[in-house]
């Protein structure tokens, strides 16, 4: 029996819908541009690309989980643009030896094509960083464990390996502006000159301590660009002028020039040292932070820092929802293709969650779609009935609802 609240049916799967954001050409023209267009004809680019995209969304766990998965779908997966279910050997061979460039080159074609033909998308996130006229970039590095004794190309410690994503978030579209995806041998301030290329005058860059690099902070200041970074603890410096601390969190306002030869070498100008308590799981702790702007509030730095937290919200929902965690192969190059493959789903889920106004926890989205991925229903309607962003009232834990009465 109909009743109100079941979503409309549809022709097509949701996987289908989802897969279809992508427009049809994008990946024959990549691959042309890349040289891919010949390899693998039983095994086309574009099934590559609908069998990695729903080896994230299914989180498959193996190559045989996700090729016998695709083979029991064989016929709803032909529907979408003539994708064909890999065999085992064939999707091994096409993560090992088909260019990850196929990846990245579309994740970004479709960030940009979304962008350009839906200039709302993004732009809902509200933060402190709104507060500002330039855009507000955080920039920050995570590191994906991975099994040492498979990969010894990624091997950086005796027993350890892994590999580094090292984004550039923007904070008023939440959505990344640069990736790159490195070993985790890589030091982070080694990649911090690509990451802040792009960077243009008046735009602000905020990062974190690891990211210390004074030659390279003093580019970006004669470009223009702002920056606000977190100060090592090592850091030696001599005050130049020193401001009355307002009253509140902010302890020091300063101005400082750096003590030994290689900083003030590196970095020959003065800087601004400002010391504040920031709140970290529930407790104050002193945090000093380092900036080139002079004319901001000292509360506007340390709140400025206190948005990097964005990128590692960004990070903790690509681990806990894609599959970057176990991988369908062991090569640098199939590595590659999950993680570009999982940047791309979470971007789609993110221009489907906008679009249906999804106010509920991202996470659901995919839990949702996961459920649901073969089944014959409109994408949107799916959203809007299932989910709870129309709800007045949400019943939230208590503490002493664990206990009988009584037994407090």
């Amino acid at each position: 029996m109909k009743t109100k609240n079941t979503p409309a049916k549809a022709n097509v799967s949701v996987f289908r819908q989802i897969c279809q954001i992508i427009p049809g050409y994008f990946v024959p023209q990549i691959a042309r541009e890349v040289g891919l267009e010949k390899q693998c004809r039983t095994f086309s680019p574009w099934s590559h690309v609908c069998a990695m995209a729903y080896a994230q969304l299914a989180h498959a766990q193996s190559l045989n989980d996700l090729c016998d998965a695709l083979a029991l779908e064989a016929p709803a997966l032909r529907s979408i643009r003539g994708a064909t279910p890999p065999s085992r050997n064939g999707l091994s061979h096409a993560n090992r030896e088909r260019s990850a460039d196929l990846a990245e080159k579309l994740y970004w074609k479709v960030h940009t094509h979304l962008q350009a033909e839906h200039p709302g998308f993004g732009q809902g996130q509200r933060n402190y960083a709104h507060r500002f006229k330039h855009r507000v970039e955080v920039v920050d590095a995570t590191t994906i464990q991975l099994t040492a004794h498979c990969l010894d190309w990624a091997r950086h410690r005796r027993s350890k390996a892994g590999v580094k994503c090292h984004c550039r978030l923007n904070l008023q579209s939440y959505l990344p502006g640069f990736v790159l995806i490195d070993t985790a041998a890589e030091h982070e301030n080694t990649r911090a000159r690509q990451l802040c290329a792009p960077l243009k005058a008046g735009e602000i860059a905020v990062m974190d301590k690891g990211y210390t690099d004074f030659e390279h902070l003093h580019d970006l200041h004669a470009r223009g660009v702002q920056w606000v970074i977190r100060a090592k603890t090592s850091l030696r410096y001599a005050v130049v002028r020193a401001h009355a601390a307002a009253a509140g969190k902010i302890l020091k306002d300063e101005v400082i020039g750096f003590f030994y030869f290689n900083a003030k070498r590196a970095y020959p100008e003065p800087v601004r040292r400002v010391e504040a308590l920031v709140p970290v799981d529930g407790q104050e702790r002193v945090m000093v932070f380092l900036t080139n702007n002079f004319q901001w509030q000292p509360q506007s730095v340390a709140e400025l820092y206190r948005c990097r937290w964005q990128i590692e919200l960004f990070f903790k929902s690509l681990k806990q929802n894609l599959q970057v965690a176990d991988f369908l192969g062991y090569s640098a190059n199939a590595i590659r293709w999950q993680i570009w493959t999982a940047l791309l789903v979470h971007l789609l889920l993110r221009f489907v969650a906008w679009r249906s106004q999804w106010a509920s926890h991202f996470g659901r989205v995919f839990t949702l779609l996961r459920a649901a991925a073969w089944r014959r229903l409109d994408l949107m309607s799916l959203l809007e009935h299932y989910g709870t962003a129309g709800a007045k009232w949400r019943m939230r834990s208590q503490p002493e609802q664990a206990f009988l009465p009584g037994w407090g």
